[in-house]
């Protein structure tokens, strides 16, 4: 590409302003008396003074960009050199090797554009073209699509690296979390017990506000901040208030239960778990319920105890809380079908009930339980029968993949022999069955998982005694949402037929066991 200027009637060169770019994707060793960038800048310069006779003259200003990829125009130096050229400034533009300037095909072709608009001439110091030319700008095409395939294949070699080395339960590096310290000695993760009792405590937080702002606050209480560690060059990073992001990202990592995860796959990682199971399974339970309801548990403003439980048995829809005044100051609080709000009262026989009456019945019900040794086994008994239908589900699943994973095994007995005598189909068909063959173990190995931790949630005798028993006395101290929290702990749903007018309880398969658990936990803070 060169530039068209007027003839000068003196005879003198006009004078060709010459701007170097240099560039370096990391920031290792710019810290150097002389590092690469002035390295560039110096092969740059004697390569101006050769053209000297030509009018070649190299500008002061330095265009400097360290620790910035090609791969995007997203660079400090670079925005200031297209900002000169297209205020006239810069004549020609001087680069060690045209992969300093961009990696990117389209990112270049852009930029040569912006070059021809402006007649600014491209120099590459090390790769001898003419872009005045069609074969000099063939042959600088084909330099950046070297650069370009470069880039892209070690980028591929950076995430198959990151993917290989998670499959195997090793860290792959990134920034430290909260409870753990990276080993100096590899890249391992070790406990550190101080922060890990900090991050059991945040669950521990979060569990009994049910809230991420209200953890928020009592982090902030505490004064408590996020992990804090040194670089390799001794910068300080990290250390900053909890926010409303920061909780959930804390609470959905599965780092604490000692795995590794890589995109949707999770992986038994070789680090120790600092999270019991089932406190984090807790955790993600009232993470996904809040994320469905828009938190309604923590906003319940009006003390509702069975708002997101109780559901209108003939139209088959959920009631919602709602309330009216009468003389602007008594408030009556009832429940409402849905159903029966949009389409007209004729439609539902439920219609509304008085929230007192139905939480009262609830209770009631719940009480008995406690009271009733025969309704306490009955109770248990389907309790266990929830949790056994749950885990012979999960056995069903298991089974049909175990027979999918022998039929795809035998398959590949077959397939092999095909593949070595270099059948391209067969090799081809043999990558697929790798690739299901892994996806199917991966799911066999979380559906045991999931039929592990229900079998450990089923209960016996004892602790549902003993939880029930703690229930009654101590009901009527709760406040308002510690009561809406012990009947959520509890029960799944409540049904509710206007028609007939009966009410029918379906309890969680594990909360006996949640409510035995707090029940101990009361027991030892007292």
């Amino acid at each position: 590409m060169t530039r068209h200027r007027p003839n000068q009637s003196n005879g003198k060169v006009p004078a060709v302003r010459c701007a170097i770019y240099t560039r370096k994707s990391s920031e290792e060793g710019l810290e150097q008396e002389f590092n690469s960038l002035d390295a560039q800048r110096e092969s740059g310069e004697a390569y101006i003074r050769s053209q000297s006779g030509e009018g070649w003259t190299c500008l002061p200003d330095r265009y400097d960009d360290g620790g910035f990829t090609g791969g995007n125009m997203d660079r400090p130096a670079l925005k200031r050199l297209m900002a000169d050229i297209e205020a006239g400034k810069i004549d020609c533009v001087v680069v060690y090797k045209v992969d300093r300037l961009s990696r990117s095909l389209l990112d270049f072709a852009r930029m040569m554009e912006a070059f021809e608009r402006h007649m600014v001439s491209f120099v590459s110091v090390t790769q001898q073209f003419n872009t005045a030319s069609s074969m000099g700008r063939l042959v600088l095409n084909v330099l950046l699509s070297f650069a370009q395939f470069e880039r892209e294949i070690i980028s591929e070699r950076t995430r198959d690296k990151i993917a290989a080395t998670r499959r195997k339960g090793k860290w792959a590096g990134g920034h430290p979390i909260l409870g753990y310290d990276v080993d100096p000695r590899g890249f391992r993760l070790v406990v550190n017990e101080e922060e890990a009792a900090r991050v059991r405590d945040i669950f521990a937080l979060y569990l009994e506000h049910q809230s991420l702002i209200a953890t928020v606050k009592a982090i902030d209480a505490r004064e408590w901040l996020n992990k804090q560690w040194t670089t390799r060059k001794g910068k300080a990073r990290g250390g900053k208030p909890f926010d409303k992001n920061s909780v959930f990202k804390l609470l959905t990592n599965v780092a604490y239960l000692g795995k590794v995860k890589y995109k949707n796959e999770v992986h038994a990682g070789e680090h120790e778990a600092i999270v019991d199971h089932a406190i984090w399974q807790r955790a993600q339970q009232l993470l996904a319920r809040n994320g469905r309801t828009g938190g309604a548990a923590v906003r319940n403003k009006y003390g509702a105890l069975l708002k997101g439980l109780l559901y209108c048995t003939p139209c088959g829809c959920s009631m919602g809380h709602t309330y009216s005044t009468k003389n602007g100051s008594i408030q009556y609080r009832y429940y409402v079908c849905l159903r029966a709000q949009k389409r007209g009262w004729h439609t539902c026989p439920s219609k509304s009930i008085p929230a007192a009456e139905i939480e009262r019945l609830v209770v009631e019900q719940v009480r008995a339980i406690g009271r009733d040794p025969a309704l306490l086994n009955a109770t248990l008994k389907h309790a266990r029968k929830q949790a056994q239908e749950a885990i012979a589900a999960l056995e069903a699943q298991r089974a049909a993949l175990e027979r999918d994973l022998k039929r795809h095994y035998r398959e590949v007995r077959t397939l092999a022999s095909e593949a070595a005598s270099s059948n391209g189909a067969a090799a081809a068909r043999l990558g697929d069955l790798n690739e299901r063959i892994r996806a199917g173990e991966q799911a066999m190995t979380e559906l045991r998982e999931k039929a592990v931790a229900l079998s450990r949630e089923i209960v016996d005798e004892r602790e549902v005694a003993e939880a029930m028993k703690a229930f009654d006395p101590v009901w009527e101290t709760l406040s308002p949402r510690e009561q809406a929290r012990v009947v959520r702990l509890l029960v799944q749903q409540v049904d509710y037929d206007g028609g007939t007018g009966t009410v029918s309880l379906t309890f969680h398969p594990d909360g006996l066991r949640a409510l035995s658990a707090e029940a101990e936990v009361e027991e030892v803070a007292v």
